[in-house]
């Protein structure tokens, strides 16, 4: 017998209850047994910009979250005119519209996690803490928030007001994890990453200074062998990681943190452990870079996979 469950019932709970059918089938004379076939809707919540390529920003999330399996929930915080050669202009969202749009949202249906990308302002990051703060409870009983912290274009275009980096600074402290690139680590923790012990200092600054739960350094930027720095707090101190990865030689593409943020939020969505959702991730992307094409005048996209 084939039984098709949808719904938001707890996966562990589904099983319980087959186990408890299939074992009265065993102990009975027909000795049928069930397979149940679960169809679980996972849903994560970006908060990031409008970018009109699909490359990047909300655009770009939501189609990680939906080859990764998860419904793709949004709140636009800016809009931004751009192309594949430049940003051309940003636009900040009225900030009382982006409170309106996470409290609504919040009102009707909690995301199993949340991935906070672009702010562009102070009153709109602070509207972002504000509006999260409906989710109530302990944070650990919260959805898992992680945050890509966009503070520039790759052409250099500010994507983050200076006087909002204390905001930024406020909302990491309740991340899960946070993934910047070693200029963002910089500007949010002060510490000289141009070396393997700057980039450590950054990255333990980032949770224990910062309260970040965990933080991956990303290593896209570095010269040489692209290596990614996994720290979490592991007691009263911070645990750190190196985690090896190989530089695809396909020239610049866009998005590719968009990407590795919004793939752990999707691990994270369907419970994987952040470890997991973290590696799980870095292969989504590595993959996706292997397969990126050239659209428009300057930079390839990735080409996301099943």
């Amino acid at each position: 017998m084939i039984t098709v469950v949808s719904g938001a019932a707890p996966t562990d709970r589904l099983e319980q209850l087959v186990a408890k059918r299939n074992a009265a089938a065993s102990a009975s004379s027909t000795q049928t047994r069930i397979r149940v076939i679960i169809l679980f809707m996972y849903v994560a919540l970006s908060i990031a910009g409008s970018d009109p390529t699909g490359g990047a920003g909300l655009q770009a999330d939501v189609q990680v979250f939906r080859s990764l399996g998860v419904h793709g929930a949004g709140v636009i915080t800016a809009l931004t005119i751009q192309d594949t050669s430049k940003v051309h202009q940003v636009l900040p969202a009225f900030p009382n519209v982006v409170l309106a749009q996470i409290r609504t949202l919040l009102a009707d249906f909690i995301p199993d996690a949340v991935k906070i990308g672009m702010l562009g302002s102070d009153d709109v990051a602070r509207m972002v803490d504000l509006g999260l703060r409906e989710l109530g409870g302990a944070p650990t009983k919260r959805p898992p928030i992680v945050i890509d912290p966009v503070l520039a274009a790759s052409d250099g275009t500010p994507l983050l007001e200076r006087r909002a980096l204390a905001a930024l600074q406020d909302l990491i402290s309740q991340a899960a994890l946070v993934t910047p690139n070693l200029s963002e680590a910089e500007a949010l923790t002060g510490c000289d990453v141009s070396t393997e012990e700057g980039s450590e200092a950054a990255a333990s600054a980032l949770v224990a200074s910062l309260g970040a739960g965990a933080a991956l350094l990303t290593g896209g930027h570095r010269d040489g062998p692209p290596h990614d720095l996994f720290a979490r707090r592991d007691g009263g101190s911070v645990s750190l990681t190196w985690l090896e990865g190989e530089r695809a030689p396909v020239g610049s593409v866009h998005g590719t943190g968009c990407a590795l943020a919004s793939a752990i939020t999707a691990g994270l969505a369907r419970n994987l452990e952040l470890p997991d959702a973290v590696a799980a991730g870095r292969r989504f992307v590595a993959a996706a870079l292997k397969r990126a094409e050239m659209r428009g005048r300057r930079a390839r996209f990735l080409v996301f996979g099943e």
